[in-house]
Protein backbone atom coordinates (compact mmCIF):
# COMPACT_ATOMS: atom_id res chain seq x y z
CA UNK A 1 0.00 0.00 0.00
CA UNK A 2 1.34 3.74 -0.57
CA UNK A 3 2.38 5.31 2.04
CA UNK A 4 0.18 8.20 1.71
CA UNK A 5 -2.61 5.32 1.76
CA UNK A 6 -1.39 3.69 4.85
CA UNK A 7 -1.17 7.31 6.51
CA UNK A 8 -4.82 8.53 5.37
CA UNK A 9 -6.25 5.06 6.87
CA UNK A 10 -4.13 5.33 9.76
CA UNK A 11 -5.69 9.16 10.38
CA UNK A 12 -9.15 7.90 9.30
CA UNK A 13 -8.86 4.85 12.10
CA UNK A 14 -7.57 7.17 14.97
CA UNK A 15 -10.33 9.90 14.48
CA UNK A 16 -12.92 6.99 15.03
CA UNK A 17 -11.14 5.49 17.83
CA UNK A 18 -10.80 8.84 19.22
CA UNK A 19 -13.90 10.49 18.57
CA UNK A 20 -15.84 7.79 20.19
CA UNK A 21 -17.83 8.03 23.12
CA UNK A 22 -16.24 6.64 26.26
CA UNK A 23 -19.37 4.54 26.96
CA UNK A 24 -22.39 3.76 24.22
CA UNK A 25 -23.11 0.85 26.53
CA UNK A 26 -23.67 1.77 30.24
CA UNK A 27 -26.42 -0.32 31.79
CA UNK A 28 -26.06 -1.68 34.85
CA UNK A 29 -26.05 -5.52 34.06
CA UNK A 30 -29.58 -5.58 32.47
CA UNK A 31 -30.98 -4.66 35.36
CA UNK A 32 -34.73 -3.26 35.34
CA UNK A 33 -38.46 -2.74 36.26
CA UNK A 34 -40.59 -4.96 34.41
CA UNK A 35 -43.35 -3.89 33.01
CA UNK A 36 -46.41 -4.68 30.36
CA UNK A 37 -45.90 -1.58 28.11
CA UNK A 38 -43.76 1.76 27.50
CA UNK A 39 -43.86 4.34 29.03
CA UNK A 40 -43.84 2.96 32.88
CA UNK A 41 -44.64 5.06 35.56
CA UNK A 42 -42.39 4.99 38.44
CA UNK A 43 -43.14 6.63 42.19
CA UNK A 44 -39.96 8.26 43.63
CA UNK A 45 -41.13 8.80 47.40
CA UNK A 46 -39.71 12.17 48.76
CA UNK A 47 -38.47 11.39 51.95
CA UNK A 48 -36.21 14.27 51.57
CA UNK A 49 -35.73 17.76 53.73
CA UNK A 50 -36.96 20.78 52.07
CA UNK A 51 -33.26 21.80 51.01
CA UNK A 52 -33.27 18.75 48.43
CA UNK A 53 -36.63 19.36 47.30
CA UNK A 54 -35.84 21.02 43.92
CA UNK A 55 -32.51 18.84 43.02
CA UNK A 56 -35.59 15.88 43.44
CA UNK A 57 -37.94 17.76 41.01
CA UNK A 58 -34.86 18.70 39.06
CA UNK A 59 -33.95 14.75 38.48
CA UNK A 60 -37.45 13.88 38.47
CA UNK A 61 -38.09 16.23 35.30
CA UNK A 62 -34.39 14.83 33.41
CA UNK A 63 -35.18 11.31 33.59
CA UNK A 64 -39.21 11.59 32.54
CA UNK A 65 -37.48 13.23 29.17
CA UNK A 66 -36.70 9.49 28.14
CA UNK A 67 -38.82 8.13 25.58
CA UNK A 68 -39.49 4.95 27.80
CA UNK A 69 -40.71 5.79 31.30
CA UNK A 70 -42.22 8.97 33.27
CA UNK A 71 -41.30 9.52 37.23
CA UNK A 72 -43.79 11.22 39.89
CA UNK A 73 -42.92 12.79 42.71
CA UNK A 74 -45.13 11.41 45.33
CA UNK A 75 -45.72 11.04 49.26
CA UNK A 76 -42.53 9.32 51.11
CA UNK A 77 -43.16 5.93 52.71
CA UNK A 78 -39.49 5.40 53.98
CA UNK A 79 -39.44 7.29 56.89
CA UNK A 80 -36.02 8.52 58.21
CA UNK A 81 -34.68 5.04 58.15
CA UNK A 82 -34.91 5.22 54.15
CA UNK A 83 -37.40 1.94 54.32
CA UNK A 84 -37.59 0.19 51.23
CA UNK A 85 -41.05 0.07 49.46
CA UNK A 86 -42.35 -2.88 47.13
CA UNK A 87 -42.54 -1.58 43.48
CA UNK A 88 -41.17 2.49 43.79
CA UNK A 89 -38.22 4.10 44.84
CA UNK A 90 -37.67 6.00 48.02
CA UNK A 91 -35.71 9.14 48.03
CA UNK A 92 -34.01 9.80 51.40
CA UNK A 93 -31.27 12.62 53.02
CA UNK A 94 -30.11 12.70 56.44
CA UNK A 95 -27.02 12.85 58.35
CA UNK A 96 -26.03 9.39 58.11
CA UNK A 97 -22.58 9.86 59.59
CA UNK A 98 -18.82 9.70 58.71
CA UNK A 99 -19.30 6.55 56.98
CA UNK A 100 -16.96 7.41 53.69
CA UNK A 101 -20.33 7.35 51.48
CA UNK A 102 -21.38 10.62 49.92
CA UNK A 103 -24.81 8.90 48.10
CA UNK A 104 -25.84 5.26 47.65
CA UNK A 105 -28.53 3.84 45.27
CA UNK A 106 -29.91 0.61 46.40
CA UNK A 107 -31.46 -1.75 44.27
CA UNK A 108 -33.50 -4.85 45.36
CA UNK A 109 -33.30 -7.90 42.10
CA UNK A 110 -35.25 -10.91 41.93
CA UNK A 111 -35.00 -13.15 39.20
CA UNK A 112 -31.74 -12.23 37.88
CA UNK A 113 -32.54 -9.16 36.43
CA UNK A 114 -35.97 -7.22 38.00
CA UNK A 115 -35.46 -4.22 39.69
CA UNK A 116 -38.79 -4.89 42.45
CA UNK A 117 -38.33 -1.81 44.51
CA UNK A 118 -34.88 1.08 45.22
CA UNK A 119 -33.82 3.69 47.59
CA UNK A 120 -31.26 6.72 47.30
CA UNK A 121 -29.58 8.54 49.72
CA UNK A 122 -28.12 11.45 50.15
CA UNK A 123 -25.39 11.68 53.15
CA UNK A 124 -26.02 15.25 54.73
CA UNK A 125 -22.53 14.59 56.85
CA UNK A 126 -20.55 15.16 53.77
CA UNK A 127 -22.98 17.47 51.91
CA UNK A 128 -22.73 20.10 54.61
CA UNK A 129 -18.74 20.28 54.14
CA UNK A 130 -17.86 22.92 52.34
CA UNK A 131 -16.37 20.55 49.68
CA UNK A 132 -20.02 18.90 48.57
CA UNK A 133 -22.20 21.90 49.72
CA UNK A 134 -22.79 23.48 45.99
CA UNK A 135 -25.87 23.27 44.16
CA UNK A 136 -23.79 21.27 41.41
CA UNK A 137 -23.13 18.54 43.49
CA UNK A 138 -26.07 17.82 44.93
CA UNK A 139 -28.22 17.42 41.54
CA UNK A 140 -25.37 15.48 39.89
CA UNK A 141 -25.53 13.30 42.62
CA UNK A 142 -29.06 13.23 42.96
CA UNK A 143 -29.39 12.69 38.86
CA UNK A 144 -26.88 10.15 39.19
CA UNK A 145 -28.50 7.70 42.20
CA UNK A 146 -31.68 8.13 40.83
CA UNK A 147 -30.67 6.73 37.35
CA UNK A 148 -28.50 3.82 39.12
CA UNK A 149 -32.62 2.88 40.05
CA UNK A 150 -33.48 2.61 36.64
CA UNK A 151 -30.65 0.45 35.81
CA UNK A 152 -27.87 2.64 34.28
CA UNK A 153 -24.13 2.60 35.66
CA UNK A 154 -21.47 5.09 34.57
CA UNK A 155 -20.81 6.17 31.27
CA UNK A 156 -17.18 7.21 32.76
CA UNK A 157 -15.47 6.31 35.31
CA UNK A 158 -12.45 7.51 35.25
CA UNK A 159 -12.23 10.89 38.02
CA UNK A 160 -10.21 13.21 36.16
CA UNK A 161 -11.29 12.64 32.45
CA UNK A 162 -13.18 15.54 30.30
CA UNK A 163 -16.56 16.12 31.86
CA UNK A 164 -18.72 14.07 29.07
CA UNK A 165 -22.28 16.26 30.34
CA UNK A 166 -24.02 13.52 31.81
CA UNK A 167 -24.65 13.18 35.55
CA UNK A 168 -23.66 9.57 34.98
CA UNK A 169 -19.92 10.47 34.69
CA UNK A 170 -18.25 10.59 37.78
CA UNK A 171 -15.79 13.62 37.78
CA UNK A 172 -14.28 16.03 40.05
CA UNK A 173 -15.82 18.91 38.93
CA UNK A 174 -19.55 18.71 38.22
CA UNK A 175 -20.10 21.68 37.02
CA UNK A 176 -21.49 20.60 33.14
CA UNK A 177 -22.40 17.25 34.85
CA UNK A 178 -26.18 17.67 36.38
CA UNK A 179 -28.54 16.12 34.13
CA UNK A 180 -28.56 13.19 31.95
CA UNK A 181 -27.62 13.53 28.23
CA UNK A 182 -28.66 11.64 24.87
CA UNK A 183 -26.73 9.08 25.56
CA UNK A 184 -28.26 8.25 29.04
CA UNK A 185 -31.79 8.74 27.03
CA UNK A 186 -30.50 5.97 24.56
CA UNK A 187 -29.04 3.52 26.77
CA UNK A 188 -33.03 3.75 28.47
CA UNK A 189 -34.37 2.97 25.03
CA UNK A 190 -32.06 0.40 24.58
CA UNK A 191 -32.74 -1.25 28.34
CA UNK A 192 -36.39 -1.15 27.91
CA UNK A 193 -36.79 -2.44 24.18
CA UNK A 194 -38.11 -5.69 25.26
CA UNK A 195 -41.37 -6.14 27.12
CA UNK A 196 -41.93 -8.38 29.87
CA UNK A 197 -45.23 -10.70 30.58
CA UNK A 198 -45.59 -9.34 34.11
CA UNK A 199 -44.52 -6.24 36.36
CA UNK A 200 -42.63 -5.31 39.32
CA UNK A 201 -43.61 -1.30 39.33
CA UNK A 202 -46.42 -0.84 42.03
CA UNK A 203 -46.91 -3.85 43.14
CA UNK A 204 -45.60 -6.95 45.22
CA UNK A 205 -43.91 -10.15 42.78
CA UNK A 206 -44.92 -12.58 44.98
CA UNK A 207 -44.71 -13.34 48.69
CA UNK A 208 -41.12 -14.35 49.03
CA UNK A 209 -39.73 -11.68 47.55
CA UNK A 210 -41.28 -9.25 49.13
CA UNK A 211 -40.34 -10.46 52.83
CA UNK A 212 -36.97 -10.74 51.55
CA UNK A 213 -36.61 -7.67 50.34
CA UNK A 214 -38.41 -6.23 53.43
CA UNK A 215 -35.90 -8.14 55.74
CA UNK A 216 -33.20 -6.07 54.08
CA UNK A 217 -35.01 -3.05 54.37
CA UNK A 218 -34.88 -3.18 57.86
CA UNK A 219 -31.18 -4.00 58.28
CA UNK A 220 -29.15 -1.41 58.38
CA UNK A 221 -27.99 -0.86 54.95
CA UNK A 222 -26.93 2.88 55.89
CA UNK A 223 -23.54 0.80 56.80
CA UNK A 224 -21.22 -1.07 54.83
CA UNK A 225 -20.60 -3.69 56.94
CA UNK A 226 -24.31 -4.46 55.94
CA UNK A 227 -23.80 -4.32 52.00
CA UNK A 228 -22.49 -7.86 50.89
CA UNK A 229 -19.32 -8.51 49.54
CA UNK A 230 -17.16 -6.18 47.38
CA UNK A 231 -17.73 -6.63 43.50
CA UNK A 232 -16.28 -3.45 42.24
CA UNK A 233 -14.12 -0.63 43.87
CA UNK A 234 -11.81 1.77 42.44
CA UNK A 235 -11.76 4.33 45.24
CA UNK A 236 -14.29 6.82 44.10
CA UNK A 237 -16.93 4.48 43.12
CA UNK A 238 -18.16 1.02 44.44
CA UNK A 239 -20.36 -1.63 44.23
CA UNK A 240 -21.67 -4.15 46.41
CA UNK A 241 -23.70 -7.29 46.21
CA UNK A 242 -25.93 -8.82 49.07
CA UNK A 243 -27.54 -12.17 48.59
CA UNK A 244 -30.87 -13.16 50.28
CA UNK A 245 -31.50 -16.33 49.17
CA UNK A 246 -33.87 -17.83 46.42
CA UNK A 247 -32.90 -15.74 43.60
CA UNK A 248 -33.10 -12.21 45.35
CA UNK A 249 -30.10 -9.98 45.94
CA UNK A 250 -29.91 -6.19 46.93
CA UNK A 251 -26.79 -4.23 44.97
CA UNK A 252 -26.02 -1.35 46.60
CA UNK A 253 -24.12 1.67 44.22
CA UNK A 254 -21.42 3.56 46.03
CA UNK A 255 -19.98 7.40 45.56
CA UNK A 256 -17.55 7.35 48.17
CA UNK A 257 -16.69 11.54 49.84
CA UNK A 258 -13.28 12.71 49.33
Amino acid sequence: MPKILLSLSLFVLLLVVFSSPVSANHTWNGYHWARTSNPFALKLGDNVTSGWDTYLATASSDWTTSDVLDTAIVAGQGGRTCKATNGRVEVCNKKYGNNGWLGIAQIWITGGVHITQGVTKMNDTYFGKPAYNTPAWKQMVMCQEVGHTLGLDHQDEIFDNANLGTCMDYTSDPSTNQHPNQHDYDELNTIYSHLDSFTTIGQTTGQVARQLGQLAANQDLDNPGEWGRSIRDNGKIAVFERNLGLGNKVFTFVIWAK
